[in-house]
């Protein structure tokens, strides 16, 4: 596999998926006028490629960060699904950080004049017959495929849609889309888009308890600085959350691990997931999952302690 190296691509969608933010008529001006947007959206069609390696001490951390059992990895050893993000990490120097824990805005990823960044959700394909495995070296090459603005009650948001392909020495693994959302700083009296009540009709279910050492653990595997997710001064103070953000990432690697516990051999073709209000750290959650009639097709979703919807998802096996 080659070096870092950077080029000009355009990217496509495997489907369309309606976004999480609520996007009604605006009540406030716009800060990122046409122009602004112009600038933006020159970003389409960058594209970047990164080199690694699938190593087995990720492996083995992840396994104890979701209390698994698992055999130790070794060369060969099939990687789970989503399992993937622990690679490809971004290794910005110190000085390059900004006041939010990422990089400064600007490089790979277009500069969004808006303080806050979420992972939204995302889709992937795997290919059959190629799984990633301990061992393997790999490349993902990363393309920016869109960045839309939109604005609403619950003020601006940008969209920048990136879309990844990995590949192992046997050819194309893993095909993702990434969906990432920029918003508003939070002001008093900012509208709160109505809550979604979680669905009472699970067949497999899991109480997972968002303390602090697992938020850290998996911000640390992700090498991730994103303070929102370990900084409780920032988070409550700066961004006005009620409290640590679980990650949107993780929740969804919890998803596929129940799917896992409860469908033993499970291995996927599809995976799509929508964040749909945020996790917080001050009350345990619910991860939970039926069958589908077709026997192959998995619902999955995040519930809050107070029953409402955080995350669904759909699984296809392969």
């Amino acid at each position: 596999m080659g070096a870092h190296r950077q080029g000009i691509r355009r990217g496509g969608r495997l489907n369309d998926t309606k976004n999480p933010m609520s996007t009604d008529t605006p009540t406030t001006p716009s800060t990122i006028d046409s122009d602004a947007l112009a600038k933006l959206q020159a970003w389409q069609g960058r594209s970047e490629t990164l080199a690694d390696d699938i190593t087995a001490a990720p492996v083995r951390a992840l396994s104890a960060t979701l209390d698994r059992d698992d055999a130790a990895p070794v060369a060969g050893t099939r990687l789970p699904e989503l399992w993937h993000w622990l690679y490809f990490l971004p290794h910005h120097r110190q000085s390059e950080i900004g006041e939010d824990g990422h990089a400064r805005r600007g490089g790979f990823l277009p500069p969004v004049p808006l303080p806050r960044r979420m992972w939204a959700g995302g889709r992937l394909r795997w290919e059959a017959g190629n799984p990633l495995r301990v061992g393997d070296k790999v490349e993902r090459t990363s393309t920016i495929a869109s960045v839309t603005h939109k604005a609403g009650r619950t003020g601006e948001l940008v969209f920048v849609l990136v879309r990844h392909e990995v590949r192992n020495e046997r050819g194309l693994a893993l095909t993702e889309e990434h969906d990432i959302v920029y918003r508003a700083a939070a002001q008093p009296g900012d509208a709160v888009p109505p809550p979604t009540p979680a669905p009472k009709d699970a067949a497999f279910s899991r109480d997972i308890a968002p303390d602090d050492v697992l938020l850290f653990r998996y911000s640390a595997l992700t090498f991730n600085g994103h303070r929102i997710h370990y900084d409780r001064r920032y988070v409550t103070q700066v961004e006005g959350y009620p409290g640590l953000i679980v990650h949107g990432p993780l929740i969804a690697t919890l998803l596929v691990d129940l799917l896992r516990r409860n469908v033993p051999g499970a291995q996927l073709a599809r995976f799509e997931f929508r964040a749909v209000r945020p996790t917080f750290d001050i009350a345990p959650f619910r991860v939970h999952g039926k069958p589908g009639a077709d026997g192959k097709t998995f619902s999955l979703w995040g519930e809050d302690a107070d029953g409402w919807l955080t995350m669904q998802a759909t699984a296809v096996l392969a």
